[in-house]
């Protein structure tokens, strides 16, 4: 049963020093693709400021914007609804040979690659990835790789940073749900499968009432390509669902943070993300 959901995304900063000038990038916009709708969607701030949208080179939605007044506050908030499909399972699935084919291997080449999150590591996990992909399909290799990171993996909050690679959180057998996708991307890329991170929102609750509004965060899964795209979560050790809201996708963390960008001015900054996820239908 498909879901409408109503998404507030607020994030503030205050600084303890006026800032002159900022330039920013925020990745709040929902994805509109095969099994979401984007019914709405409003990025706002205070200050006010004059904003532009671009979608970048991965299909994100960039809303651009800057300040060229002295501030020493600033929230960003997002505001949207969208509407979900539940999991329909692989659409389509290719043979270890078609995936190996040269075309697929030019045409997903930046999907395959190790980058600084998602590095080659060839001792430890290199092997598991070659173990979990023996004797079953692309997709099913998809599914047993999310269920090993999520046995091998402990779930702690604040045991890593944004900054930690796939690997360093594997050495210490914890993170979150940004480091149980970039292991699984590992494992993923090693057996040749193309992949790439998902950034959005979950709801925690499969059985939400409609009308409830419930406290969410930001989360990660990884979407694989067997044919078409399809995600799985890691974390939660689930098919991405109706509770899953995608926001931008990208080869790791770094090319979808939420909010990135650069200030004029001295002084620290602090920090406050507030989300909200309320079940419409």
């Amino acid at each position: 049963m498909s879901w409408r959901m109503r998404v507030v995304h607020t994030t503030g900063y205050v600084y303890d020093a006026p800032v002159t000038r900022s330039f920013n990038e925020a990745r709040l916009t929902p994805r509109a693709d095969s099994r979401q709708t984007v019914i709405l969607n409003r990025v706002d701030t205070v200050p006010s400021t004059r904003s532009y949208r671009y979608v970048d080179y991965w299909g994100t939605a960039v809303t651009a914007f800057d300040l060229h007044a002295p501030h020493t506050e600033l929230e960003v908030t997002s505001a949207s609804v969208v509407e979900t499909e539940p999991f329909a399972g692989p659409p389509e699935e290719l043979s270890w040979d078609e995936l190996r084919d040269d075309a697929i291997a030019d045409r997903f080449d930046e999907l395959l690659e190790p980058t600084v999150y998602v590095p080659r590591e060839k001792r430890r996990l290199a092997p598991v990835a070659r173990q979990l992909a023996r004797g079953v399909s692309p997709a099913k290799a998809v599914v047993r790789a999310s269920e090993w990171v999520h046995r091998e993996m402990n779930y702690l909050a604040g045991s890593t940073s944004v900054h930690t690679s796939a690997v360093q959180a594997f050495a210490e057998r914890q993170g979150v749900c940004q480091d149980y996708a970039h292991l699984t991307l590992l494992l993923l890329r090693g057996m040749g499968i193309p992949s790439r991170y998902v950034s959005g929102y979950l709801h925690p609750d499969p059985s939400a009432e409609v009308g409830h509004t419930v406290a969410g965060q930001m989360h990660a899964w990884v979407e694989a390509w067997t044919g078409q795209w399809w995600g799985y979560d890691p974390t939660n050790n689930i098919p991405v669902t109706e509770q899953h809201v995608s926001v931008g996708v990208g080869r790791d963390y770094a090319d979808v943070p939420p909010l990135k960008g650069i200030f004029s001015g001295s002084g620290s900054t602090d920090l406050e993300v507030v989300v909200e996820i309320t079940r419409l239908a």
